[in-house]
């Protein structure tokens, strides 16, 4: 935009020299003209190349005001993102916080309390004392017990024994855990202990019975290998029908 305004200026001036020289008599009548268009080409290319620069400038500002634009949408929708994060991870790791869980053997008669209250709250009839010492003190190395700090969340109680004096059976007496912690595979890590342990001692299969209505139960048991082996009509005291189910380890 630069370049014109010399060459007018150039061209003009040659002009009004030109002019002057051939008609020295003459009143120079072209030159108010010549200097005219000289001037209004000049302010044209004045405002020609104000207007270019303008618009160079508007089209940065714009530019920059766009970017700026994206750059605070970014950050806006990384912000939104972290906070979801953030809420989404409290929320779900809040119950899972200090969650340790220890599985132990039953080792003394000071364990009977906790075995007995979390199994009583679950189980479709109540066991006497003598019942729980049946199992536990003649197969205390197939009881478990799930901890949570010093508190029992989960207990099974089982026992191995001949049958029919041809094999090893194992039985799944009494399985259980507290309503806070389930579905966090603490039943299921109970019942791959016991097996493991009735495996040790040449087992060679397992049966237990549930409640034909407790789909949870079964769903557990079948992850796990058993299978449905029988029905038993109104087995419990509450008129419910079991299921006898059966784990072959040979």
């Amino acid at each position: 935009g630069v370049a014109p305004e010399g060459q007018e200026n150039k061209r003009a001036s040659k002009t009004m020299g030109s002019g002057q020289q051939q008609q020295q008599s003459s009143p120079p009548t072209t030159a108010p003209c010549s200097s005219q268009s000289a001037a209004t080409a000049t302010t044209a290319a004045k405002t020609a190349a104000r207007n270019g620069l303008a618009g160079e400038e508007e089209q940065e500002e714009g530019d920059e005001k766009g970017e700026e634009e994206e750059e605070s949408l970014l950050l806006l929708s990384r912000s939104l993102a972290a906070a979801c994060s953030l809420k989404g991870s409290g929320t779900d790791s809040q119950p899972e916080e200090d969650l340790t869980i220890r599985y132990v053997r039953y080792e003394s008669e000071l364990q009977m309390p906790d075995i007995m209250r979390l199994i009583t709250k679950d189980l479709s009839e109540p066991y006497s004392i003598y019942t729980y010492r049946y199992f536990i003190h003649n197969w205390p190395q197939l009881c478990f017990l799930a901890m949570v700090g010093e508190e029992c969340v989960g207990a099974i109680v089982c026992k191995l024994d001949m049958h029919k004096k041809m094999f090893r059976r194992g039985y799944i007496a009494m399985l259980a855990v507290d309503s806070k912690y389930r579905r966090k595979g603490i039943g299921t890590n109970l019942v791959k202990k016991a097996i493991y342990a009735m495996v040790e001692g040449d087992c060679d299969e397992v049966v237990l019975e549930t409640e034909i209505t407790n789909k949870s139960a079964l769903k557990l048991y079948e992850n796990l290998g058993f299978v449905r082996d029988k029905r038993l009509f109104r087995y419990y005291l509450n008129g419910v029908d079991a299921l006898r189910l059966k784990l072959w380890l040979r």
